[in-house]
């Protein structure tokens, strides 16, 4: 399958950037890797290095990546994968061995998840340090880290290791950071926590490095139940109850109809809020003297967000992956109608159902199956790999190495600072993302240093008017996450890291401050915004 080009040609403005002019050229700007067809891609390259005169050593074969990680391969590891489905306690059991051992590291997919283990860890009074892209909090003394999966380190030791949702080495945009945490930790032991699916494929890709590989199975502690009939009518809805689709308009929407019933108040959780606010609306919805008792999200409940749900109730069983329309997976179903029945939550069970009658075939066909076996894990080659490469064939450009980012294969960098934007953690689907990373990387190679007052306006920030205004302020609090980010890299060079995170926090108020306006209409909420209603905002 060969990586496709994704040219823009039209781009949303903010207000909030300036001097955008250069930047809205009409340029190939990305590509986004097929990370599995990367060997795809490397074989072209092969073919290019073999008529140039293949060196002994061929830098371009990606069949042994285990070899990229002498570190972890002078160990024998012992790897214990912990499988099950969601709320079956497989990563708890996982944590309990991290807080005994010496010095550890924890790997997960998302920052929620880094802060919950470095906060639980740090009450156990075992110091852990939070590392992730945008945030380093350091403990006095800590030989422990939390931290997300991209960032962990390969240099160091640990007497043990954790990554979590193992599963995702099989996703097609972040799967080869997984690939590389799991042979790339050098650890006594390494726990894998995920779903049962990964079991082959993980025991495939360890069998040449030597390690003794455990399968530890578990079952849900709390039963899961599918209900026979659909919700019916919005008047079913009830406290604990959390109703999943898959668009931020349909979302307000829901919210909207439900609360227009009089009965409940709406927390809202998807993917594009900032962290923080999932988080406080997560709070919201838990806590049980909160007016806010029913919840309202995507498939970002998948993980990340511990949430004390009674019942999923499916809206629909169909999402825009980016492509088409499509049903979701099994596993997809299964993740999300899991989160029902959490334990430790004042539930004795969960439920699962849809609203619609037509959608419940598949809703049970999909909890009575396996998950689909994982074929295939992501992979991407490492900077030294590229590097030595280059150096061999230095007439051969970045642009067509990597296949990525034609206009940062334009600007005078050096190959080190390319391949450091295209690894950004950048949404190129967003323009007002791509702009922020556009804007970043030609003043960095134009004057070295990018000051994030030359770029960004943020006496301009406001509380959103209508749900574009929305989507526009999530977009921006994404560039400055991208400068943040940038900031712990390139220190000298993007030195307004404290701003960046100010405006940050800033941008994450203002979301929240647009949630509660579409709550505080309603008679039963008047105490709880009474600040808010002090204030002059226009209606929604």
């Amino acid at each position: 399958m060969a990586s496709s080009l994704i040219r823009r040609q039209t781009y949303s403005y903010s207000p909030y950037l300036r001097n955008l002019s250069d930047a809205m050229k009409p340029l190939p700007l990305h590509v986004q890797l097929n990370l599995y067809s990367l060997t795809s891609v490397w074989r072209d390259l092969r073919r290019f290095n073999s008529s140039c005169g293949a060196s002994k050593f061929d830098l371009t074969d990606l069949s042994h990546p285990h070899t990229w990680y002498p570190n972890a391969r002078r160990k024998k590891r012992n790897v214990i994968m912990h499988v099950g489905p969601t709320n079956s306690g497989k990563t708890y059991h996982a944590l309990k061995q991290l807080e005994s051992s010496t010095t550890g590291v924890y790997c997960g997919p998302l920052r929620l998840l880094a802060w919950e283990v470095a906060k639980r860890l740090n009450k156990a009074n075992v110091p852990c340090n939070l590392i992730t892209g945008q945030e380093r909090e350091e403990i006095d003394g800590a030989k422990h880290k939390a931290v997300t999966v991209e960032m962990a380190d390969i240099t160091c030791e640990y007497q043990c290791a954790v990554i979590d949702e193992i599963q995702m080495v099989g996703c097609k945009t972040r799967g080869y950071s997984f690939t590389r945490a799991l042979l790339g930790i050098s650890a006594d032991e390494l726990h894998l926590c995920g779903d049962a699916a990964a079991v082959p494929l993980v025991q495939e890709i360890l069998k040449v490095t030597d390690d003794a590989v455990k399968v530890e199975c578990y079952e849900r502690l709390l039963p899961l139940i599918p209900s026979k009939v659909p919700l019916g009518s919005f008047d079913n809805i009830q406290t604990g109850d959390c109703v999943v689709t898959f668009s931020r308009r349909q979302i307000y929407k829901l919210k909207k109809r439900i609360e227009n019933g009089g009965k409940h108040l709406c927390s809202v959780v998807y993917g594009s809020l900032p962290p923080e606010t999932r988080t406080r609306q997560a709070t919201m919805f838990n806590d049980e003297s909160s007016e806010f008792d029913v919840l309202v999200a995507s498939d970002a409940i998948g993980m990340g967000l511990n949430l004390n749900i009674l019942r999923i109730i499916f809206a629909t069983l169909k999402k825009f992956d980016g492509i088409c329309m499509r049903e979701l997976t099994v596993p997809e179903i299964k993740q999300i109608a899991g989160r029902a029945g959490r334990y430790g939550s004042k539930f004795p069970f969960g439920e699962v159902t849809c609203i619609d009658a037509e959608d419940l075939p598949l809703l049970h066909s999909s909890l009575e199956s396996p998950s689909p076996v994982l074929e295939r894990a992501g992979l991407f080659p490492t900077f030294d790999l590229l590097s030595l490469y280059s150096r061999l064939h230095p007439t051969y450009s970045f642009h067509n190495i990597l296949k990525v980012a034609a206009v940062i294969d334009e600007l005078p960098l050096v190959l080190r600072d390319k391949y450091l934007f295209c690894m950004s953690p950048v949404d190129m689907n967003d323009d007002i993302s791509t702009q922020g990373l556009i804007q970043f990387a030609e003043s960095y190679s134009k004057k070295g240093i990018v000051r994030l007052k030359e770029i960004f306006t943020p006496e301009t920030l406001q509380v959103p008017k209508s749900q574009d205004e929305l989507k526009e302020l999530e977009s921006v609090h994404k560039v400055l996450e991208l400068y943040v980010w940038l900031s712990f890299r390139l220190e000298d060079s993007f030195p307004n890291r404290e701003l960046a995170s100010s405006q940050k926090a800033m941008c994450s108020l203002l979301i929240e401050e647009f949630l509660e306006r579409l709550g505080w209409q309603k008679p039963r909420a008047k105490g709880l915004f009474e600040r808010s209603t002090q204030r002059s905002y226009s209606s929604i």
